[in-house]
């Protein structure tokens, strides 16, 4: 069963484009982000993940080795729904939106997912910080709130990044300035 798409898609879309992250390279700060998560939860997988208009793609991965999945297998396109909460799933074998899943019947055989928002200044949700298990598991409250503290972290990376990018262009875009 696919995703709704929230309400605000279009201005969604725009902000993601606008930190030109998608396909980029591997980068540190992601990817220690997401080791701590997965430590810290204690998950075989732990995924920064931005979803696009057709797929969740995954700019810092720990035990997860493919680089994207298709839109509407991801469970990262229901946490954005909602911005502001942890959508937790305990057992997704006994989740109606999930049980039939690829990703729960077959390889990775997702069981437990909890994935913050990325919740930009804006308001909108660009992806999740999300730690994934095999086994059901739950969250406490004091967990939850650890994700959201991780998931902030990570989107006020990108809003640092977007910001140095944008300095850049202005200064490129100053008469007689070669380009950096």
């Amino acid at each position: 069963m696919s995703a709704p798409i929230p309400p605000n898609e279009a201005e969604r879309l725009a902000e993601l484009d606008s930190f030109r992250i998608l396909d980029t390279p591997a980068e540190q700060v992601f990817d220690d982000i997401t080791f701590l998560a997965s430590q810290i939860y204690e998950t075989p997988i732990a995924l920064m993940s931005l979803v696009d208009r057709d797929r969740q793609w995954f700019k810092s991965s720990v035990g997860l080795d493919v680089p994207e999945t298709h839109r509407d297998l991801a469970f990262c396109a229901r946490a954005i729904w909602d911005p502001t909460e942890v959508m937790v799933v305990e057992d997704a074998a006994y989740d109606p939106r999930f049980s039939n899943s690829p990703l729960v019947v077959d390889d990775p055989a997702i069981r437990f997912y909890a994935g913050a928002p990325l919740q930009t200044s804006n308001g909108n949700a660009l992806g999740t910080l999300c730690v994934i298990d095999r086994v059901p598991r739950r969250l406490t409250d004091g967990q939850e709130l650890a994700l959201q503290a991780l998931a902030r972290l990570v989107t006020n990376e990108l809003e640092m990044r977007r910001a140095v990018l944008d300095l850049n262009d202005r200064l490129d875009a100053v008469p007689g300035r070669e380009a950096a």
